[in-house]
């Protein structure tokens, strides 16, 4: 019916590359093994707590190393386990990590995004083997709208709510652009017309407006992303400032 009335509305199906799909399954398991390991951190340290003792800040790689000796004695039978096989997914999460770094290699395009400071080996495979095909958008913005980091709409008359994100799209992947996003504009963060634009919008204040920066430089980076894949134009961290001067 649909074919019949408005055809424009179907687009044809391109199924993801067999191989394209196993190298994305690596990326998606180590996120597995880190999500396993935070909760088994938190529940230690909850536990802990519990029983009058803290376990002191300290890198996750390091925790099993540096928890024991604060660990009360009559909880140790029930949680040294959780500490072992805590170690045990700390060295497979390296082991990850070897493999994505090789895959980088096999897949070149990853080279031109790990030019902007932020964009990790993880983020820039996660979006060349999501994406696949650069060409399938006609215009970069449509990229944000892909990953579901575009507001939703919902206008009457003069009436036009600011909404949420619609959050539509490979859910993953967007995650990993926002996490991109708070480490631009956190205290870590270099700086580049993309944090002073998150700056930006935390000044304005307002409730939630470091995670509304966060989303916002999250849409701008897939767009940057997509832009320097399809191109082969060098990375400038002030590009907008640059062009701004030329004109």
């Amino acid at each position: 019916m649909v074919c019949r009335v408005e055809p424009r509305l179907l687009w044809p199906i391109q199924h993801r590359d067999r191989q394209a799909y196993a190298d994305l399954g690596i990326i998606k398991a180590r996120d597995t093994l880190v999500q396993n390991r935070v909760r088994m951190i938190n529940h230690i340290r909850s536990v802990t707590k519990t029983c009058g003792c803290r376990i002191p800040k300290c890198s996750t790689p390091s925790f099993s190393r540096r928890a024991p000796a604060h660990i009360p004695k009559e909880l140790k039978d029930s949680l040294e386990p959780l500490i072992t096989a805590i170690d045990l997914l700390t060295q497979q999460v390296k082991e990850m990590d070897r493999q994505i770094s090789k895959l980088c290699k096999k897949y070149s395009e990853t080279k031109k995004l790990l030019q902007v400071l932020g964009v990790g080996p993880v983020t820039a495979l996660a979006f060349v083997l999501t994406i696949e095909d650069p060409h399938r958008f006609t215009k970069s913005r449509q990229v944000g709208a892909f990953l579901g980091l575009t507001p939703k709409r919902d206008q009457s008359g003069r009436c036009d709510k600011q909404l949420r994100i619609n959050k539509a799209g490979n859910t993953y992947l967007r995650s990993l652009f926002v996490s991109c996003g708070h480490y631009i504009i956190g205290p870590f963060g270099p700086e580049c017309d993309l944090r002073k634009y998150g700056l930006s919008i935390v000044v304005r204040g307002g409730k939630s407006s470091k995670k509304r920066a966060a989303v916002a430089v999250a849409r701008k980076l897939a767009v940057l992303l997509h832009r320097l894949w399809i191109s082969d134009q060098k990375y400038n961290p002030f590009y907008k400032s640059a062009a701004q001067d030329a004109a």
